[in-house]
């Protein structure tokens, strides 16, 4: 992931830019999505640009008018590519790094809030703060970006339900249940498991997040945890940026029997752009190349420079397989297919990750997707629901859920975080 690994960045983003200069779209096709999109916001799940500003930008929010791929350290998302790539809506990442806890990821997640606060109010000609599908609605009609907030990881509430309220009373309308790390409530896809799934703590987790109104997101969680959280939610969850296990059998990715869980309750899995989730060859080279990486490390641990220099000289001898762009609408097809048009959705994951499917290396690419869903047939009103209406619909049924259960109590449960 971006959030680790920046290394070679700058000319992956450069070669993936050639590549995507290479693709066009007729202008029949750019009308009918333009159509499309007039009426229906495209709303992406999961954009990473605060944690990108934190790590590499000192948390400015200038700058971002145009021209984030020509700065020093790149970035994916800027305001005139927001627009040419059609976006309506956007759900920004509010990340921390899975192994902060306690009061430090309290502080942390304050902080990346403040930061996505910032970005939002520092272009008002563009982005709009949304806290509910009618004003996602209301700023896409006004010509602005609605722009919502999303938590990752889980251990941003160290264990508070004072903390998870305020945090929805700052804006936030998501929260991933678990990043990479398994947390006290939850097992993470990509660490031990400690809890067979979701602990009795994470239920009322759960029942808290369907009482104020936020959404569960279950990309990051074991199979187990997610069939626990969509069987005690009583809203619809999202996946916000995962992709089909049965394509590409990465734990990040959601299993068929997963899917065939959320026409019941509701649902979205928003399928994202890293190459390593959608393709098993690019999977396979990652780890390949992480293994020289390691090998390096053994033989030069006193020299960074020696290593980087190493890793890219393997690179040049053995290059990253090409994911296109109809890789991301096999992922897509599929998940339509297994669970059904009305549980697909886009979550890119930009400003995220280290590369991604070429022509999708910025928020200016989602136009590529849908000219290649249109070759293949699909009719505006699936790719409507692909835009936004399917998350839409998610957040509407969220609110009602909350709407229910105005009567219950606020949760006083308390998990200690780990010392």
């Amino acid at each position: 992931m971006r959030k680790l690994h920046h290394a070679g960045l700058g000319l992956l983003l450069l070669l993936g830019a050639a590549n995507a200069e290479a693709q066009t779209i007729d202008a029949r096709t750019q009308a009918r999505i333009d159509r499309i999109l007039k009426v229906t916001p495209l709303i992406d799940g999961h954009n990473d640009l605060p944690w990108e500003l934190r790590e590499n930008h000192a948390s400015s929010v200038d700058g971002l008018e145009s021209g984030g791929e020509r700065r020093e350290k790149p970035v994916m998302t800027d305001m005139q590519r927001l627009r040419a790539g059609r976006v309506g809506g956007q759900f920004w990442s509010v990340y921390i790094t899975g192994t902060t806890t306690g009061d430090a990821a309290l502080r942390a997640t304050i902080e990346q809030i403040d930061t996505a606060r910032r970005l939002i109010a520092a272009y008002p000609q563009h982005l709009e703060l949304a806290a509910t599908a009618a004003d996602v609605e209301r700023i896409h009609r006004s010509g602005k970006i609605a722009s919502m907030l999303g938590m990752e990881g889980g251990r941003q509430i160290a264990g508070s339900m004072p903390a998870l309220r305020q945090f929805h009373a700052l804006g936030v309308r998501y929260m991933t249940l678990t990043h990479n790390q398994t947390t006290e409530w939850a097992d993470s896809a990509t660490d031990e498991p400690k809890h067979s799934g979701v602990s009795p703590f994470g239920a009322e987790v759960i029942a808290e997040m369907n009482r104020v109104g936020m959404l569960i997101d279950l990309s990051h969680v074991s199979p187990e945890a997610m069939k626990d959280a969509i069987a005690m939610s009583q809203a619809p969850v999202i996946f916000s940026h995962s992709n089909a296990f049965a394509r590409n059998p990465h734990p990040r990715n959601v299993p068929d029997e997963v899917l065939r869980l959320l026409p019941a309750k509701g649902g979205v899995v928003m399928v994202n752009f890293y190459p390593a989730f959608l393709s098993a060859e690019v999977r396979e080279w990652a780890v390949r190349r992480q293994m020289e990486e390691t090998r390096l490390k053994a033989y030069w641990p006193f020299s960074k420079q020696a290593v980087d220099d190493g890793l890219k000289s393997w690179e040049v001898a053995t290059p990253r397989p090409p994911t296109p762009v109809s890789t991301v609408a096999d992922h897509i097809e599929h998940i339509a297919r297994i669970a059904g048009y009305d549980h697909v959705g886009i979550g890119g994951d930009l400003d995220g990750v280290p590369y991604t499917a070429v022509g999708m290396e910025s928020v200016a690419g989602y136009p590529l997707l849908f000219a290649e869903l249109i070759r293949r047939g699909w009719s505006d009103a699936n790719l409507a629901k692909l835009a936004g209406r399917n998350v839409l619909s998610a957040m509407r049924r969220a609110e009602a859920v909350a709407a229910s259960m105005k009567n219950r109590p606020p949760s006083l449960a308390v998990q200690e975080p780990p010392k």
